[in-house]
C-alpha cells in the first residue's frame, strides 16, 4: 500500500482539481502487477484550454507550496488539450473533452481500481493528510448555516420595512387620486 505521504499528495491534487471545477474527476489505483511506473492516475477534464491550464497550475501550486513537491515532468501545457503532470508515484492527466474521449484512459486501464477520496484516505487520520476531520466539517457547516440564517433574517427585515413604507404611501396616493378625480368631476359638472 502506498505511503501516507503519497496519499496526502494525491489527496491534495484531487482537492486542487475540484477547486478549479474540473469535470468528470477519476482517481485510478493501478494494479501493481501491470504497472511498475506509478501507483495512481488522476484524470479530469476542463471545458476549454484556459481551464485545462488553470487546473494544471492549481495542482502544481498546491503541491509545491503546501507539500514541497515538484512534478518530475510536465507535458502539453502550451496547447492545453492534454496536460500531464508526472509526480512519479502518481500522474495527473488533465484533458479537454475531445482528447479525453479519444484516448479514453479509463478504458485503457480498465483493470485499475476506481477510488473515491474517502477510500484513498481510509486508514489515515484526516489531519495527517491535510483533510479536515468530520467534527471540523460539522462545525463549519453549522457556522455557515447560522450565517445564512442571519442573512435571510436581515433581508426579510429589509423587505418588510420596504413593504410597510410602500403600503404607507398607497393610501396617500389613493387620497390624492380621489381629490384629482373629484376636481375633475366638479370641473366637468360646471361646464
Amino acid at each position: 500500500m502506498p505511503s501516507t505521504n503519497i496519499r496526502k499528495q494525491v489527496a491534495a491534487a484531487v482537492t486542487a482539481v475540484e477547486n478549479k471545477k474540473a469535470e468528470d474527476v477519476a482517481l485510478l489505483q493501478l494494479p501493481h502487477e501491470s504497472s511498475t511506473f506509478t501507483d495512481y492516475f488522476l484524470i479530469c477534464s476542463g471545458s476549454n484550454p484556459r481551464q485545462v491550464q488553470a487546473i494544471a497550475d492549481e495542482v502544481d501550486e498546491r503541491l509545491s507550496k503546501d507539500l514541497g513537491v515538484e512534478p518530475n515532468a510536465r507535458e502539453g501545457y502550451n496547447l492545453g488539450e492534454w496536460i500531464l503532470l508526472d509526480y512519479v508515484d502518481f500522474v495527473v492527466h488533465i484533458f479537454n473533452a475531445q482528447r479525453r474521449a479519444y484516448y479514453d484512459l479509463e478504458r485503457l486501464w480498465k483493470s485499475a481500481h476506481r477510488l473515491t477520496l474517502d477510500e484513498l484516505l481510509k486508514g489515515t487520520k484526516p489531519e495527517e493528510v491535510g483533510v479536515p476531520a468530520p467534527a471540523a466539517i460539522k462545525a463549519v457547516k453549522k457556522a455557515v448555516k447560522k450565517t445564512v440564517k442571519k442573512a435571510v433574517k436581515k433581508v426579510a427585515k429589509k423587505a418588510a420595512k420596504k413593504a410597510v413604507k410602500k403600503a404607507a404611501r398607497k393610501p396617500a396616493a389613493k387620497k390624492s387620486a380621489k381629490k384629482t378625480t373629484k376636481k375633475a368631476a366638479k370641473k366637468s359638472a360646471k361646464r
